[in-house]
């Protein structure tokens, strides 16, 4: 069996496919693979260093508005699709499985006009464009919402599969998930993450929250500022003697790269609503308080974010309403009633699919 992935620009079309690629070897450990990405994108750092074969085209994403820029995305986008054909005709895939996003376009197009058997992978609520527009022309469209399917011109060929990521992480146990974080074994704990860079609105307002809740002997936290605003948030704590005064009750970090350990080890996770984000926190079953990101297409994440909260899985603050004391008021709030807490895992776990990546690989051999 030979699998050519596709996909990049974020995380979140990049994980998905990685945890894709990682269950076919699994399961079929003579399989090859190959992950197609951009030159210059997130992909090149994060593939070879989970293992994989890596060929990158150069391709940009295409601007939402006429300008100059949008005649040279479209230039590359040709001399990309050649690439692509190349890449078919040498590797000659049984299988094309594209997660979205620009860095897919010219593989996806490549493949359908060479009759290979393509599954997309959808992991927002609102479609990206590049899944939107060559979902027609493929085999199968993997939605992670079934909502997604309005978006969709064409239903047929529209699969409700789940985040392939979510199947990853399920197993992962709170009291093994403390210890290698050196964390309490009896204090509820907050874990706080805005994105791996940070994000402005959500550590201001998160220093505000540690500093009234300090005298909260009762609660431990993990907070990832981003790697943009550490040293900024570092000395904001230390000026404030906000550190001193929670002791190792606090944890500052600018980055985590293994993320699903830590949402493990947290009872609650203050977080943004990135599609990968959210499949593995229902995956663990845990309760969010989620402050969606504004600045991103479509508003997507709030869409996202509706999807769990309309499901009693979630909190939601919009990132306009977001301040210190309004998180003070909702952690105290759900910390301080168990039962919900608990409901809110039960509700969280109902939506997670956990066999996403094994429904996928069905459909690719059905």
């Amino acid at each position: 069996m030979r699998v050519i992935l596709t996909g990049g620009g974020t995380g979140g079309h990049i994980y998905p496919a990685l945890a894709m690629g990682r269950y076919i070897k699994r399961v079929n450990p003579g399989a090859e693979i190959l992950f197609v990405g951009a030159k210059g994108g997130l992909e090149e750092q994060i593939v070879p260093e989970a293992g994989f074969a890596m060929k990158t085209l150069h391709v940009k994403g295409l601007p939402r508005r006429l300008s100059p820029q949008l005649f040279r995305s479209f230039s590359l986008l040709g001399s990309s699709l050649a690439g692509a054909l190349k890449i078919i005709d040498t590797f000659k895939p049984d299988f094309v499985i594209g997660t979205g996003g620009y860095a897919a376009a010219p593989m996806v197009i490549a493949s359908i006009l060479k009759g290979k058997k393509v599954i997309l992978h959808e992991q927002n609520v609102i479609p990206g464009m590049t899944n939107r527009f060559l979902a027609p022309w493929v085999y199968r469209v993997c939605l992670s919402f079934e909502s997604s399917a309005r978006y969709f011109l064409k239903r047929s060929n529209l699969v409700t599969t789940g985040n392939p990521r979510a199947s990853e992480v399920g197993f992962l146990k709170k009291p093994t998930a403390r210890k290698m974080l050196e964390m309490d074994a009896n204090l509820p704990l907050v874990l706080a993450v805005g994105g791996s860079r940070g994000a402005l609105k959500l550590n201001q307002s998160m220093v505000d929250f540690l500093d009234k809740s300090a005298e909260n002997s009762n609660i431990q936290i993990l907070y990832i500022t981003g790697t943009v605003y550490y040293e900024e948030i570092m000395a904001r704590l230390k000026a404030q003697n906000i550190l001193a005064k929670y002791g190792g009750r606090l944890k500052v970090k600018p980055f985590q790269k293994e993320m699903p350990i830590s949402m493990a080890a947290a009872d609650l996770i203050i977080t943004r609503a990135g599609a990968t984000t959210l499949a593995e926190i229902t995956a663990l079953g845990l309760p969010a308080i989620i402050i969606p990101s504004p600045n991103v297409v479509h508003n997507h994440q709030l869409l996202n974010a509706r999807e769990l909260l309309e499901k009693g899985a979630a909190e939601l603050i919009e990132e306009k309403d977001l301040s210190g004391e309004v998180l003070q008021v909702y952690v105290d709030k759900l910390l301080n009633n168990p039962k919900k807490l608990d409901n809110m895992r039960k509700n969280s776990k109902k939506i997670a699919f956990s066999g996403a990546a094994e429904n996928i690989y069905r459909l690719m051999l059905s």
